[in-house]
């Protein structure tokens, strides 16, 4: 056995977030990303898609849609570039570079069978990976997991990609954690939405029970306002809702349901114990997601 030495504070640890679309990396994981860049950790956001069979909110950019113009995921590079930078990261990165796989469109949807779309993208996608955990060497690994927080094609397709690219890669990485919405976040309701929205129905939302999870970043009022921010990057894709006095701001996607943009990103991480075994999940609770990454806790 050869236990894993969390690497001192000043070792330059990084972190590899691997996401299927456009917004995901605001949605899910922004307020993450601006408090690991804060932290001086080196922060690199890969995008297996364009986001090319996403709906647009209103009617100045419908032409840009899939069964119009086509042109949405162009559209869309611009707008993950804004989220980025609200969030401390150079610029998007996509795998393979852009427009090499394409978005899959929602279960059931036609689109899943064009030639270049994600959950058809086979070995090469995985390779991909192999290539960025060998080459970069992240500390830790973050994107969903197995049924893809909500079930998108693109989502669990992104998950089975990284995992496989963890078995195959000569680098494993340290820790690999799960982007998960808790139970508790999915129940809170704006106090006066909007005539234009709704709040989600029982169980509408997809949602881990609290218990289950083992990792959080909480948000302080910068990386709260980042992540704002970021999402504000993704015009065509998400409405922003302000709260009430001292409550969290809500955002709505294209289908009208309000979500609440929490003060705290949850996770379900696996920890490497010993550098030749495999992956342990780590024990419920309310860690930061960096412990046992860096030489202190924080």
């Amino acid at each position: 056995m050869t236990p894993f030495v969390a690497p001192p504070a000043d070792a330059g640890v990084r972190a590899l977030f691997v996401h299927a679309h456009p917004d995901d990396e605001a949605i899910t994981t922004g307020g993450t990303i601006a408090a690991l860049v804060t932290a001086g950790v080196d922060v690199r956001v890969v995008t297996c898609t364009l986001g090319e069979e996403g709906e647009v909110l209103g009617e100045d950019l419908a032409g840009l849609v899939a069964d119009r113009a086509d042109q949405l995921g162009g559209y869309r590079i611009g707008e993950l570039a804004v989220s980025l930078r609200a969030l401390g990261v150079d610029r998007p990165r996509f795998l393979g570079g852009a427009g090499r796989w394409r978005d899959s469109g929602m279960s059931g949807t036609s689109s899943a069978t064009h030639p270049r779309a994600f959950v058809a993208s086979s070995r090469a996608a995985v390779d991909e990976v192999v290539t960025l955990l060998d080459d970069w060497r992240p500390h830790l690994v973050v994107t969903y997991d197995p049924r893809g927080g909500y079930g998108h094609p693109d989502h669990i397709r992104a998950h089975e990609v990284v995992h496989t690219a963890i078995d195959d890669a000569a680098h494993r990485p340290r820790r690999v954690a799960w982007t998960v919405t808790a139970r508790s976040d999915v129940s809170r309701r704006h106090p006066a939405p909007p005539g234009h929205l709704r709040h989600a129905g029982d169980s509408e939302l997809p949602s881990v029970p609290d218990s289950r999870l083992t990792h959080r970043v909480p948000l302080d009022d910068a990386t709260y306002a980042a992540k704002l921010e970021s999402l504000t990057g993704h015009a065509t894709q998400l409405e922003l809702v302000p709260g009430a006095d001292a409550e969290p701001w809500f955002f709505a996607l294209t289908n009208g349901v309000l979500q609440p943009v929490s003060e705290v990103e949850w996770y379900i991480a696996h920890d490497l114990v010993d550098s030749d075994g495999p992956y342990v999940k780590c024990s419920p609770g309310t860690a930061h997601l960096l412990d046992g990454l860096v030489g202190e806790t924080l």
